[in-house]
């Protein structure tokens, strides 16, 4: 089979983390995530009641063809014929089966597009594995699969978060804190030195991205937290926990945030959960006043930065970020990245 040169392309790929759709999905998709890692049937018990709540559906997939409808619309107005695939780690469509069918179709060689903006082991590694797992799971026949870089410090990110907190603060009498959140991990993990040799390089990004937002939205004061641990109690993860955090504000007299989960592309279910939910029912006990954000992934912004990242190949187009740490990550076919991260 002839290959397509350096500058072609034949297909977008978007990748995710993946969600159950309906009561019977929810302990399989558990055990997928979770599998090697030893985690107690009781736990798992706990956190299914999360999912149940919601009927067994995690909107995560939904959010993910919306915005596949939407890309597709902007490349068929840009005239680009990339059609555009979608596989998830831990649920249907897996992503095994979607490059497999992918090379059923002659696709040779596509740009894979991962919802997370940031490095890290969980962010970005573990994408490449998952690449490299499908690739293998394919065989000869499976096509190229170049992953584009993070974007924590795109400017239509920034502004699409930006704009969010700035409507939820619309939502509000009075002044409101800003706080953001973002998927916690184990603090050994995020020790590990990023591209630039320092280390905390997941946790960095973070508090970069933050920084950016809360400029473009004229905050001032911002704080930085974290959801959505799991694990082991003896285990220390990245503090403090949102709805520790909250208390902590309410006892410095704050009667009002804004609670924008910048972590987080789209509103799966550890959103909805964690902050619609927890931090809200928190939030209501101590009597403050709580909005959330909205998440960038709704916004037309993104699928437009999402075309940008695909130019930056297509086209050569300049790389676009307003913070001064590297933008690593793009890597083909699953190989680690040249400039070390995760």
């Amino acid at each position: 089979m002839a290959r397509v040169s350096e500058s072609e392309f034949d297909a977008v790929l978007l990748l995710s983390f993946g969600g159950p759709e309906g009561h019977d999905d929810v302990r399989p998709f558990l055990e997928n995530v979770t599998r090697g890692r030893g985690v107690p049937p009781e736990r798992l018990d706990e956190v299914a009641e999360h999912y149940h709540h919601f009927g067994g559906v995690s909107p995560i997939n939904r959010l993910n063809r919306d915005l596949i409808a939407a890309l597709e619309a902007e490349l068929a107005e840009q005239s680009r014929d990339l059609p555009v695939y979608f596989g998830n780690r831990n649920w249907h469509p897996l992503l095994e089966d979607t490059v497999a069918r992918m090379a059923d179709e002659g696709v040779r060689r596509a740009l894979v597009f991962p919802t997370s903006a940031w490095g890290g082991y969980s962010g970005c590694r573990q994408y490449h594995e998952d690449i490299a797992r499908a690739r293998e799971a394919v065989g000869d026949r499976a096509p190229e699969l170049i992953k584009l870089r993070q974007f924590f410090d795109h400017p239509l990110f920034v502004d699409a978060n930006a704009d969010a907190v700035c409507r939820a603060r619309d939502e509000l009498d009075g002044d409101a804190r800003v706080v953001f959140t973002a998927h916690s991990i184990p603090m050994r993990a995020d020790e590990r030195p990023g591209p630039d040799g320092d280390p905390h390089w997941y946790s960095r990004q973070v508090h970069e991205a933050a920084r950016l937002v809360a400029e473009a939205a004229g905050v001032r004061d911002y704080d930085v937290t974290w959801q959505s641990r799991s694990g082991p109690p003896h285990v220390p993860w990245l503090e403090p926990d949102v709805c520790d955090h909250l208390e902590a504000l309410h006892a410095d007299g704050v009667n009002a945030v804004i609670v924008s989960p910048l972590g987080f592309v789209s509103d799966h279910l550890e959103v909805v959960w964690d902050l619609d939910n927890e931090a809200a029912d928190k939030a209501t006990e101590l009597g403050m006043s709580l909005a959330r954000a909205a998440t960038a992934g709704t916004d037309p912004r993104f699928v437009t930065m999402i075309i940008e990242l695909v130019s930056e190949h297509l086209d050569g187009w300049q790389r676009r970020k307003e913070s001064p740490l590297v933008a690593a990550g793009c890597t083909v076919n699953g190989r680690l990245c040249a400039v070390p991260c995760c």
